[in-house]
């Protein structure tokens, strides 16, 4: 009897530990509360398997979860990836309401990967989005907070739905590298799509033994740029990309890290910071993505590129400002 009631109270003691319970936030006007609390039901769930999967040292388990296939896919290939928890008994978050779904973006996780190659205990926030009936249709690593912040502060030239899309389908783009997701790359990019990628070389020493660097670029196109990705994906037993914003470009048309293109209404840009760790290489240097919006629904980036942040190994010169790309001079290369 003694052992019987031992292993209640250590039960109990365990649904406590695990058990996560959401509070959602909504501006004024609006009222849909059955909704919202369909919202904290689910994601109160979903956040409560995450963490007893962690403590059991298992996979996580989706049945019963009110999420669609897309957002239990999406959740099992990050957690194959890298493990986490919710190291919060209770999570606060605002809702973005949008046209066809609801967005929250701050949804704090505690990284605890099975490689060292990341950093054991490292915060990372979560991006879950709903459909207007309450299911979760989405579950991905939010962009860093700061790049997140600046975009949303930004002015009225690029509108705040638009805006959501752009850091949505920028959060997308970022997991599918972490998750070796060649399918989403290959529906993201258009088919004429032009990837530049940045190399610094040193020039032959001159009469008096002095060389200099340069920045020479390679153009691919999308087939070449994939067959090269999926070359990395295989080699490589990890990789972990971050996005940080840099500024929008010289033009000035826009906000921090995003632009709109004054001869395409839906064309914009996005200007970032970018690292790349992988088992078998690490760089950073600025991506700078030229969005294409013609279809609402199916946005598709048309030009991407990657320039290297510093002209030598011993990052003592950073590339020229003037030289970073920005939306008047990647728009030239589709033109």
């Amino acid at each position: 009897m003694k052992k019987i009631l031992m292993c209640i109270v250590a039960l109990m003691a365990s649904v406590c530990v695990n058990a996560v319970t959401v509070t959602i936030t909504v501006d004024a006007g609006f009222d849909n509360s059955q909704v919202i609390a369909k919202m904290q039901t689910n994601l109160g769930q979903v956040l409560t398997e995450i963490n007893a999967a962690y403590n059991d040292k298992r996979d996580v388990n989706t049945s019963g979860l009110q999420m669609n296939d897309r957002a239990k896919n999406m959740l099992v290939t990050l957690w194959s990836t890298v493990r986490f928890y919710c190291d919060d008994e209770e999570v606060v978050d605002r809702c973005w309401p949008l046209k066809n779904s609801y967005l929250l973006r701050q949804v704090p996780l505690i990284l605890d990967p099975q490689d060292e190659a990341f950093t054991s205990g490292a915060y990372q926030e979560a991006v879950v989005e709903f459909d207007r009936n309450g299911v979760i249709t989405d579950f991905r690593f939010a962009l860093d907070a700061q790049l997140s912040e600046s975009m949303e502060r930004c002015g009225t030239v690029v509108e705040t739905e638009r805006k959501m899309k752009i850091l949505d389908y920028i959060e997308q783009f970022r997991t599918a590298y972490c998750t070796k997701d060649i399918d989403f790359m290959e529906k993201i990019f258009s088919d004429d799509a032009v990837i530049i990628t940045g190399k610094v070389i040193r020039t032959r020493p001159n009469d008096f033994g002095a060389s200099n660097t340069k920045v020479v670029y390679n153009r691919q196109t999308k087939q070449e740029y994939l067959r090269n990705l999926k070359r990395a994906f295989l080699r490589n037993k990890y990789i972990d990309v971050k996005f940080n914003a840099i500024g929008g470009g010289s033009n000035g048309n826009g906000c921090p890290g995003i632009t709109r293109s004054r001869n395409n209404p839906n064309f914009y840009g996005v200007r970032l910071f970018q690292e790349w760790k992988s088992s078998n290489y690490s760089d950073e240097g600025y991506v700078f993505l030229l969005w294409n919006f013609t279809d609402e629904d199916n946005p598709v980036i048309e030009v991407r590129t990657w320039q290297p942040s510093y002209m030598d190994s011993g990052k003592k010169e950073k590339l020229p400002e003037e030289d970073i790309f920005d939306i008047s001079s990647v728009e030239d290369m589709i033109n």
